[in-house]
This record gives C-alpha cells, sequence and structure tokens, in this order.
C-alpha cells in the first residue's frame, strides 16, 4: 500500500493534494457542528433539531448577519453571480457548442452516438441481434442465456458497459466480442469493469454511469444483494435505467449452502418502489425480458437468473414468450377453448413445475391454467381489463409457486389460495434433494391444486 501524506487543512496543503501524484492524502477537518450557535454548538442538539428563535437569532449575531432576516440573499450574490459565475458558465457553454459542432463536422456518426447518449436514447438497430433460442428439453440457465442476449445487445449499442464483483464468470456478465476488452487505466475504452468483491461500490459506480446518460450494469449472486441495496435504492428513487443482473437465484445453487440461498430476496426487492424484477422462466423469456429492459430510459431493473439449467419450451405448443412484455401472460390453457377451473402461478424455473402440473391435472380430466409471471410490476402496470383476462376474478382456486419467500403472493392467490414457498432458510445438498424435502416439486402443485378445487366446491 503506498505511504500516506496526512496533513491539516490549509492552502498550502491543499496544493500539496493537488500536485500529489504518488500517493494518496488524507486531509484532516476539525470542526464544530453548529458552530456560532452560542447554546447549541458541538452538541447532538444542532444535527437533530431546529435551532430555534432565539437560537437561530443568536447564530445571525455571531456571524454579523441581520437578525431579523429570513432566506435573505444579498444583492451582492447576485451580482457576483450575474458578472461573474453566470458569465463564465456562458462562455464556456459557447465553447462547448462550437466544439461539438467542429467534432460532428469530422466525426459525423460518432456525434450523433454522442447525441443520443445525451437524449437518452438508443440507436435504432439496437435490438435486431437478440437471439431467439429454439426448444430445448435440455435448455440453458438463464444466466447463460441472458450472457448470450446481452452480447447480442452490447454490439449494437456502444455505449452499454459493466461489469461484476468479481463474479463474471458465474454471472455471465463479460462482453467477449472483439472490440469490448477490460476497461484499465491504459485501456479507457475498454466496457467489462472489474468492480472487485465490493457490491455496494458496484453498484454506485453504475448508477454513476447512468447518471453520465451510459446504459449500464453490474452482478452478483442474488444472496448478495443485501450489500448492495442503498444503491440499489437510489438507483429506483432517481430512475435510473440501471441493470442489477443476479444469479444463482433460489436455493437451487444445491451444496453452496443456505448461505448462498436467497429466500426473502424476491420479496424484499418487490417491496422497492419504481423497481421493476425480471425472473424469466426459459432462454426466451430472458431475451424478452432484456428487450423490455433495454428499452425502458427511466426505470431501473433487477433480473434474477438461474444457474441451473432450465428447458427451452416450445412456443408453438405455449404462449409466446412476447408476452412477457406485459409482466405476466397465459402459458397454457385447457384444451377446446374451455374456462379454467384452476390457476397455477409461477415464476422462473417453477414455471416447469406448473406446467408438469398441468399436465398431470389435463390427464385427470381438470382443466387448468398456467400463467407465467415474471415480472409483478409490469403486470400491474397493465390495464385491469388484461390483468383479469389473464387471472379471471371467478377462478379462485389458485395455486402459486415460487422458490422464496411466500410474502406477497396472496396478491395473486387471494386469502384462501395455496402458496408453495419457503419459509426457512436452505440446506446444504445436491439440488434435487433439496427440492423434494423443501416439497417444491410437481406433485406438491397438483395436490394443491386438487384441494384448491375440493375448498372452492
Amino acid at each position: 500500500m503506498p505511504t500516506w501524506s496526512v496533513c491539516l487543512p490549509g492552502i498550502s496543503h491543499f496544493a500539496r493534494t493537488r500536485d500529489s501524484s504518488d500517493k494518496p492524502t488524507l486531509i484532516i477537518v476539525e470542526s464544530t457542528i453548529g458552530y456560532g450557535a452560542p447554546t447549541k454548538q458541538g452538541s447532538a442538539a444542532a444535527h437533530g433539531e431546529p435551532l430555534g428563535k432565539d437560537e437561530a437569532a443568536a447564530a445571525k449575531r455571531f456571524y454579523g448577519w441581520p437578525e431579523d432576516s429570513h432566506f435573505l440573499v444579498p444583492d451582492e450574490a447576485y451580482t457576483h453571480m450575474a458578472a461573474g459565475i453566470a458569465k463564465r458558465g456562458r462562455t464556456l457553454r459557447q465553447a462547448w457548442d462550437e466544439q461539438l459542432e467542429e467534432y460532428a463536422e469530422q466525426y459525423p456518426e460518432l456525434a450523433e452516438e454522442l447525441r443520443l447518449i445525451q437524449r437518452g436514447e438508443l440507436p435504432a438497430n439496437w435490438g435486431q441481434d437478440i437471439p431467439a433460442f429454439p426448444a430445448d428439453p435440455k435448455g440453458l440457465a438463464t444466466r447463460d442465456s441472458s450472457g448470450q442476449v446481452l452480447n447480442a445487445v452490447a454490439r449494437n449499442v456502444p455505449w452499454l458497459l459493466g461489469g461484476s464483483a468479481d463474479l463474471a464468470p458465474s454471472t455471465k456478465t463479460t462482453l467477449t466480442f472483439d472490440d469490448a476488452g477490460d476497461f484499465a487505466a491504459d485501456h479507457p475504452q475498454g466496457r467489462n469493469l472489474h468492480f472487485g468483491v465490493r457490491e455496494f461500490a458496484a453498484a454506485a459506480v453504475t448508477n454513476g454511469l447512468a447518471l453520465s446518460g451510459l446504459r449500464a450494469y453490474w452482478s452478483t449472486f442474488l444472496v448478495f444483494s443485501d450489500f448492495a441495496r442503498g444503491a440499489l435504492r437510489l438507483s429506483a428513487l432517481m430512475k435510473l435505467p440501471v441493470v442489477h443482473v443476479f444469479t444463482h437465484d433460489s436455493i437451487a445453487v444445491g451444496e453452496d449452502g443456505p448461505t448462498h440461498q436467497p429466500i426473502e430476496h424476491l420479496a424484499s426487492l418487490r417491496a422497492m418502489p419504481d423497481l421493476d424484477i425480471f425472473r424469466p422462466c426459459d432462454a426466451n423469456e430472458t431475451a424478452e425480458a432484456w428487450r423490455v429492459i433495454t428499452g425502458q430510459a427511466n426505470r431501473p431493473t433487477a433480473l434474477a437468473l438461474t444457474r441451473q439449467a432450465l428447458p427451452t419450451l416450445d412456443r408453438t405448443v405455449y404462449g409466446p414468450a412476447s408476452g412477457l412484455a406485459r409482466g405476466g401472460y397465459v402459458l397454457a390453457d385447457p384444451t377446446g377453448n374451455e374456462p379454467p377451473k384452476v390457476l397455477l402461478i409461477a415464476t422462473g424455473s417453477e414455471v416447469h413445475l406448473a406446467l408438469e402440473a398441468f399436465h398431470k391435472l389435463a390427464a385427470e380430466g381438470i382443466r387448468a391454467r398456467v400463467v407465467s409471471l415474471p415480472c409483478w410490476e409490469l403486470f400491474e402496470r397493465q390495464p385491469t381489463e388484461y390483468q383479469d383476462e389473464v387471472l379471471p376474478p371467478a377462478v379462485t382456486a389458485r395455486v402459486a409457486v415460487e422458490l422464496g419467500s411466500p410474502f406477497g403472493w396472496e396478491r395473486y392467490v387471494g386469502r384462501d389460495g395455496a402458496v408453495i414457498g419457503l419459509r426457512s432458510f436452505g440446506e446444504s445438498a445436491p439440488m434435487g434433494m433439496l427440492l423434494t424435502e423443501f416439497g417444491i416439486t410437481a406433485e406438491t402443485v397438483t395436490e394443491a391444486a386438487r384441494a384448491q378445487l375440493s375448498h372452492a366446491g
């Protein structure tokens, strides 16, 4: 570690800091909170409470300020701003505009990209290479399909960049095409950022990149989203189009054990205003999620992805993945356009359990509907008519299944609906054993559907 230069503040010390190129500088400022308030300075009262009329007047007296003034801005300040700062700002802005015009004449394509960045827009062809994945019973982990889609989009959006909290090989967020490269001091055009094991810093830096007009993402495991929560919240509060990529999204990570198995995290993220959480069920839902995410200019997204492979559904048999653009959609329905008697609702990997249950119930003559609900927030922004079309209010027999806390699912299944989820932390064991032990199986979903129908009469 370089030697520190430690100093107390002063003009000469600030100059030394500015001129130092071989070591960091620590400036120690000794201050008094509430300085000038005679009875409250140096106390917590000067921080957490109003000074009060008399104390404020005394503080003004200490500073030689008119005691009866309120929100006073002296005329000298206006004069200084108009003659100094405002004039300087106009001059600098004019110089910048002239420089930009010269740049546009010399580099018209790059100048147009800069204008798009400034307007928060994307190239017209940004989504043209998003892949469509063929049906495959073996399929892909959604982290893998996400990595493919991310690279396809990034090739057409030169200002899309990001990285991970030291987990890029696991989160599949590395941009691998030739001109991407790693960002470094000697390679500033690199688009792969290495944040180190610093989730909060990774999310905070990504927020800053988005504030500059760039499109940015970062990644880690879903269970570690807790470490970044402050920056996550700020991305939502500031309405930044940041993509928070979270993989290893459930106890299906198996032997890694409960320290790496998220339980409450989906519910916790869903509680945050102005944040969209997508949990796609296969490669094509993942592709559609990136299509929706990239097209949003003023909302951050959390993307929850699997480590384990999921079948890629045959969309000639099941509902099109483009239904994800509305947050939730009908994936499978009874034959002959018969109305469903029971609704099976799921996200992510558990959609496949709902489909297994759907076929079991169909073999018994029970009419079920499978609803894929990858993004609650987007679904709830749809018209009520569409929501009721997907989840008919008259069908009260409902089962939801998700590998996470059941908290919040009552909004979709009602007070008497069944929610198959996790009410405890996970364990260290192979994935199949865990799912069986915790009762997250197609048979459990099927039994819950039968029980719902029995209760509904």
